[in-house]
C-alpha cells in the first residue's frame, strides 16, 4: 500500500478497519473446513490391521500307488489287441491279486500282466495323485489302503485293477 493511500485511509479512520478485515480473512484461511484435509481421528487403526489375511487353503491329500490293469474287449481305451471277455479279465485280475497278496513282486506282476500302456516301463507305478485325478472307484480304493497294502480287484470303465499303495 502507498504512503499517500495509507495517509488518506488513516485520516478517514478506515485504515484500522481495513487492517482488521485483512487479519480476519487471513485467519479464516487456516481454519478447518476451508479445503484443507480434515484432521485424522485418533482412534483410526491402519488398514493392514483391520482385516487379517485369508487363511491358506490346506493342500489336497495325495497318495502314491502302483496298479495292474486287466482290460477286456469293449472296456474304455482297450486296444485292438485286447480280445478277452469281461469275465476272463476279472478272473485273471483275481489270480494276479492273489499272487500279489501272497508276496509276489508287484512290479514284476505289473510288467507281466498289465494292459496299461507304459506299465511295463514304469512297473505299474503311478506316482502321487490326488483323489480327483482318478476315477471314483479307483480313487476310493487307493485312498482306503495303507502303505504297502494291496487292494481287492477294483472295477472301472477301463477294466479291472489291482492296486498297491506305495505311500
Amino acid at each position: 500500500m502507498s504512503m499517500s493511500l495509507a495517509h488518506n485511509l488513516s485520516r478517514r479512520g478506515l485504515l484500522p478497519l481495513l487492517l482488521g478485515v485483512s487479519v480476519v480473512a487471513c485467519a479464516s484461511l487456516t481454519e478447518p473446513g476451508n479445503g484443507a484435509p480434515p484432521p485424522e481421528p485418533a482412534d483410526t487403526a491402519p488398514a493392514a490391521e483391520a482385516a487379517p489375511p485369508p487363511p491358506t487353503p490346506e493342500p489336497e491329500p495325495t497318495v502314491a500307488a502302483s496298479h495292474i490293469l486287466l482290460q477286456y474287449k469293449g472296456s474304455m481305451r482297450a486296444g485292438p489287441n485286447i480280445t478277452r471277455s469281461k469275465d476272463e479279465a476279472k478272473k485273471l485280475a483275481t489270480e494276479v491279486m492273489n499272487k500279489a497278496k501272497k508276496g509276489d513282486d508287484f512290479a514284476a506282476l505289473a510288467k507281466q500282466y498289465s494292459d496299461e500302456p507304459g506299465a511295463k516301463d514304469r512297473a505299474g507305478a503311478l506316482g502321487k495323485f490326488a483323489r480327483a485325478q482318478m476315477v471314483k472307484p479307483f480313487a476310493d480304493a487307493a485312498f482306503a489302503l495303507k502303505p504297502n497294502e494291496i487292494s481287492n480287484v477294483v472295477e472301472t470303465d477301463f477294466g479291472f485293477h489291482v492296486i498297491k499303495r506305495t505311500e
